[in-house]
């Protein structure tokens, strides 16, 4: 697994196109970088006497909040599938038995690193590879994608960033094409303390009220298709 050098890791947004967000996307390839690394993050005890940190401190917590995209949109067999911001997801979740050809696009370096290393031992046929970039410019062409995936990292954007990202997924699914991508509800009674966690973690989160992130949906010409509700995060399904 090979690691950047923190000068390195502080210029990897540097030569993008649009680089308003390249402060925000460098700061949450931080905090995941080192989850990825298993790097320990000093807590002030106040934090450490939370009870969600000591959930999250077990390391079951990640599990239980994922939100479960294919109970949604299940990738089918043959079908080409974008998973932006997917982490190690091939790693984890069964795209072996769905068939379904994966391409990634992530901000880690280091689970980019680990994906480009293990998949193609994984299922090489599957696996198409991982692109290093943030969500708002995917590095894909118009119309390559039956279904777009994107969970577990809208919190830490602004609804603005959010608008450029639908924009780019639009581009880049099929006509009809399904995109999922999860939504902190900012109702569920953990969300505060599970924001203040991640902002010592390393990566501000934006509590948003879910009416203002469908007003951003249906701006972008997209229909809610599905809802489904998580403890902490609501997963959506949209067509545009």
């Amino acid at each position: 697994m090979s690691k950047k050098p923190d000068s390195q890791l502080q210029n990897l947004f540097a030569t993008h196109k649009s680089t308003n967000w390249q402060e925000r996307l460098t700061q949450v390839a931080f905090r995941f970088n080192r989850e990825y690394l298993g790097q320990p993050v000093e807590l002030p005890a106040e934090v450490q006497a939370m009870p969600i940190f000591r959930e999250w401190a077990g390391g079951n917590f990640s599990g239980r909040i994922a939100s479960p995209f294919w109970e949604v949109a299940k990738p089918q067999k043959n079908q080409h599938c974008l998973d932006i911001g997917c982490g190690v997801s091939l790693l984890i979740y069964p795209w072996r038995d769905w068939q379904a050809f994966f391409y990634g696009q992530e901000i880690s370096n280091v689970a980019r690193d680990i994906l480009t290393s293990r998949g193609p031992q994984l299922n090489s046929k599957l696996f198409k590879g991982v692109e290093l970039g943030g969500a708002h410019e995917l590095n894909y062409s118009p119309g390559q994608f039956d279904l777009a995936i994107a969970t577990g990292f809208s919190c830490y954007f602004p609804l603005e960033y959010w608008n450029a990202v639908l924009t780019e997924v639009k581009r880049v699914l099929k006509p009809g094409g399904n995109f999922v991508f999860d939504i902190l509800n900012p109702e569920q009674p953990l969300a505060e303390d599970w924001a203040v966690l991640e902002t010592y973690l390393g990566a501000e989160v934006f509590l948003e009220p879910l009416t203002n992130w469908e007003k951003t949906i249906k701006a972008a010409g997209a229909k809610i298709i599905t809802q489904k509700s998580g403890e902490l995060f609501e997963l959506y399904k949209v067509r545009f």
